[in-house]
């Protein structure tokens, strides 16, 4: 997997393409010359590129994509020339099982707190006192799932997922930046202030990246357990644990 590094993809838009694409076609090459029988893809939401904002909630079977022409879509474009691979050497190698999961938005211990992530970087803000900096307007949605529910879903895409699906993986408990900074402050000792880079725009739609999740849950029965307010209070504890103030 290559790294969703927005720096990369700004520097280095090749290597991330071939990074997702070529890696991608070297570990199918190994798995079909070693008799793997299971390989799971770690594909992204980016695949979908912009979400329409009519549509809340976006669905494996939308077929939208990234701008081919921007090479700021070199991500996206990375995971579907990785997810095409796997559908290719999925026909060549009947025996070799291929499944797609399309990963969206996380938070839990690991994740870094100094990239582009809007939720680590608040976190980070938290822990030093605030305030919390949104450098947009806070309009955005987004959604995220604990760390340890990604772990289960996963290996249950692993062993129990359909060969040739793809599933979406993430949390449909979407909510605006806005509203997802106080929700981290709110668990700040003590609560910090946020501070919103610029207004909202009267009338214009926000950008969306929220994933459909009924598939995975229709079909293999995966609920998430750590919803949003447990998940940010236990990536809170994991910090302080390992930096005392």
């Amino acid at each position: 997997a290559t790294e969703a590094s927005i720096d990369l993809l700004q520097n280095e838009p090749l290597a991330m393409f071939d990074t997702a694409a070529e890696g991608t076609r070297a570990a199918l090459a190994f798995a079909a010359a070693s008799g793997t029988r299971r390989f799971l893809l770690t594909s992204s939401g980016a695949v979908y590129g912009r979400q329409p904002p009519d549509m809340t909630h976006v669905p494996e079977t939308y077929v939208g994509g990234p701008d081919i022409g921007d090479p700021m879509s070199a991500y996206g474009e990375g995971k579907r020339a990785a997810e095409m691979l796997c559908a290719c050497y999925r026909r060549k190698y009947p025996d070799l099982s291929t499944v797609v999961a399309r990963c969206f938005a996380f938070v839990g211990p690991i994740l870094p707190l100094d990239a582009h992530f809007a939720i680590g970087n608040f976190i980070r803000d938290a822990l030093k006192g605030g305030p919390i900096q949104v450098g947009g307007d806070g309009a955005p949605y987004r959604s995220y799932l604990y760390a340890a529910d990604l772990a289960v879903w996963l290996w249950t895409l692993l062993f129990k997922g359909e060969a040739g699906v793809a599933y979406n993986v993430g949390s449909a408990e979407d909510l605006d930046i806005e509203t997802l900074a106080r929700a981290v402050a709110r668990h700040a000792q003590p609560p910090c202030e946020i501070n919103i880079a610029r207004p909202r725009t009267p009338g214009a739609p926000p950008s969306r990246y929220v994933p459909d999740v009924t598939r995975i849950s229709r079909e293999l029965k995966l609920p998430p357990i750590i919803g949003l307010g447990d998940a940010i209070a236990r990536t809170f504890a994991f910090h302080r644990a390992i930096t005392p103030l």
